[in-house]
């Protein structure tokens, strides 16, 4: 008996070891994602109360895979173009490169516009940006070029609040504008939406706003 309990290792408790690992790291991934709800609840709209701007910025979002615009830049591109005509600002920047497919998202876009009644004059498109940080930043780029100060920034509604982070770091007077939607979201796709918005918002407090930082 007392051979046989010689024999007999420690008992090395691995599954409450796992157990520990994966609350602890569940527990980071809830505190980043809470700290980005909240970075997205508080987010400003606005540094300025300004009315009228220099320009409108639209921000990019993809044509389809055969180069026709989306429902979502069909309505981004029309609440910008309404805003013109409202004379919030005398011109429109579309920006946006080719991300999801072989289609300039900003060339789509000013096609858009264009074909709405804005004269071509007053229509800038900004080609190369590949998310929001460059969308921002690259617009500023033109703004600044032209000694413009302003700007009022259209987009859908989920992407505003990160937009709002991002040009509350640049040298520009600014307000977000929301687009309405043409068609209403289903709640699979508004909470999709807003998950991937969350997840973003992560991103670039994490580590985006790092190493993709601006310097217009």
């Amino acid at each position: 008996m007392s051979r046989t309990r010689s024999r007999r290792r420690p008992h090395r408790p691995k599954r409450n070891w796992l157990l520990q690992m994966a609350l602890a790291v569940f527990s980071v991934v809830l505190a980043i994602l809470v700290w980005a709800a909240l970075a997205r609840h508080f987010a400003p709209s606005s540094n300025t109360a300004l009315t009228r701007f220099d320009a409108i910025i639209v921000l990019g979002h993809p044509a389809d895979s055969d180069g026709n615009p989306t429902p979502l830049q069909l309505s981004v591109v029309t609440e910008a173009v309404q805003e013109y005509e409202r004379g919030v600002a005398p011109r429109l920047i579309l920006t946006g490169g080719a991300v999801a497919n072989q289609y300039v998202e900003a060339r789509v876009m000013a096609r858009i516009a264009e074909a709405q009644g804005v004269p071509a004059s007053a229509v800038f498109v900004e080609p190369r940006a590949r998310d929001t940080i460059q969308n921002a930043c690259y617009a500023v780029h033109i703004l600044r070029n032209h000694g413009w100060r302003s700007a009022e920034v259209v987009s859908n509604p989920s992407q505003l609040p990160r937009a709002g982070l991002i040009l509350s770091h640049l040298p520009l007077e600014w307000r977000t504008h929301a687009a309405p939607l043409f068609a209403p979201e289903s709640v699979f796709e508004h909470d999709s939406a807003a998950a991937l918005e969350t997840l973003k918002t992560a991103r670039y407090l994490l580590y985006a706003r790092r190493t993709e930082n601006c310097q217009p």
